[in-house]
């Protein structure tokens, strides 16, 4: 895990996120992992927390995984990286994959000072959204489909949760109607996904799956820390650049 030495831990308290995990390089090792892995090949990964990991991976198929490690100092990272088993993206993976990393870029790209976590997810989702009409998966008005939900069969989860002590540390994301704002030192993960199967009912008026689709879960996730200025990427020296992930 990639991790820059200026960062340091600043304590935290009840009511706020565990601030940025303190410096450490790969040489310093770790504990052990710092959750349960996530290795799903397929299919599998369209379930969000598959842990059985024991299933033959196939030609043509995406292998998702989701590890982290536990730092010497008890600092925990959370990543996640999605490939092609066999190197190569077909054509409905490689469209999803990159919507994926569009609404994972934009998304970091808007952690800041004064941001707020639901502003994170909510940046994220209307990439994903836009990009789910472009290529028929959705239909209607992007407005609508995010007020109404109707996107959540293909992507159900929050795009982020706090980092640090523990993998989904302790803080509040609102505080009564005030959503928390991001402060320097704050570290989250920031890791949207799509997970097209037939777990999840379409929602009414919005388009059957058509076979080519299905079968394919994506997630890229980073681990974010808020900056003076903007933020920084912990986790950056882990590629997720489509070319770089084939070969």
């Amino acid at each position: 895990m990639s991790s820059p030495a200026r960062w340091r831990a600043r304590g935290s308290s009840s009511s706020g996120p565990l601030r940025s995990r303190s410096p450490c390089s790969s040489g310093q090792g770790a504990r052990g992992p710092a959750y349960g892995s996530i290795v799903a090949g397929g299919d599998n990964a369209c379930v969000l927390h598959y842990t059985a990991n024991n299933a033959p991976l196939r030609d043509g198929d995406l292998l998702l995984i989701d590890a982290g490690c536990s730092l010497n100092d008890y600092y925990n990272g959370d990543i996640t990286r999605t490939f092609p088993i066999n190197g190569c993206f077909s054509g409905e993976q490689r469209a999803l994959y990159e919507l994926v990393l569009a609404a994972q870029e934009a998304a970091v790209a808007a952690v800041a000072p004064g941001q707020t976590a639901e502003g994170v997810h909510d940046t994220a989702v209307r990439v994903l959204v836009e990009g789910l009409l472009e290529l028929g998966l959705l239909s209607g008005d992007a407005d609508g489909i995010i007020e109404r939900g109707a996107y959540r069969h293909l992507y159900m989860h929050r795009t982020g949760h706090w980092l640090g002590l523990d993998v989904h540390d302790v803080g509040a994301y609102r505080l009564g109607e005030h959503h928390v704002a991001l402060e320097p030192g704050m570290v989250l993960t920031v890791e949207p996904g799509l997970y097209v199967s037939d777990r999840l009912p379409v929602p009414e008026g919005q388009p059957a799956i058509a076979e080519r689709w299905k079968g394919i879960g994506i997630r890229i996730e980073d681990d974010v820390a808020v900056s003076e200025h903007g933020h920084e990427i912990l986790t950056a020296a882990a590629l997720k650049a489509p070319v770089a992930l084939e070969r």
